[in-house]
């Protein structure tokens, strides 16, 4: 299961990274394998979403999205 998979309000726990190529600026964020993440809200036209990692919240393509692999905690 992949960020782009959540329902407003799931959580999940960060688990990989797709190909390793993640933006250096998430990293900085707090997108980190182990690190909670939350589905806040998703755009009109479902792009881009808005995560909440570590109390930030954080606007990302669904293309990055597609990359971030979690085990979900909360079933919304």
């Amino acid at each position: 299961m992949t960020v782009v998979d959540l329902k407003i309000g799931q959580r999940g726990i960060i688990r990989e990274f797709a190909d390793d190529v993640l933006p250096i600026k998430l990293l900085e964020l707090g997108c980190l394998p182990g690190n909670e993440i939350e589905l806040v809200q998703i755009a009109p036209f479902k792009d881009p979403m808005y995560i909440n990692v570590n109390g930030s919240h954080i606007a990302i393509r669904r293309s990055t999205a597609r990359l971030i692999a979690l085990d979900i905690i909360e079933e919304v």
